[in-house]
């Protein structure tokens, strides 16, 4: 059995949780402000990589491009179950 066919385990610590939600808000607000669909905008990000899909106002480029995108999917999958399982 090679590497790739074990389950890896990923866990982001909720402080990095937080930082997350933060830059995204950020992120999100600036698209708004700018006249982009943010989800669109973000997805394009998390989908390519490519920084050009956030715009540079406000550092919303350089806060996003510190936070690796699979702790910021990591966060959204979370927040998004965690929501859906409360109601």
């Amino acid at each position: 059995m090679n590497q790739f066919d074990e389950t890896m385990k990923f866990n982001v610590e909720d402080t990095q949780a937080h930082d997350v939600k933060e830059i995204l808000t950020n992120v999100y607000n600036t698209l708004e402000e700018r006249g982009y669909n943010p989800i669109n905008q973000i997805v394009g990000y998390l989908q390519s990589g490519d920084p050009a899909y956030i715009p540079r106002h406000n550092e919303a480029r350089n806060h996003i491009r510190h936070i690796d995108r699979d702790e910021i999917m990591e966060v959204l999958v979370r927040t998004y179950v965690e929501r859906e399982l409360s109601n």
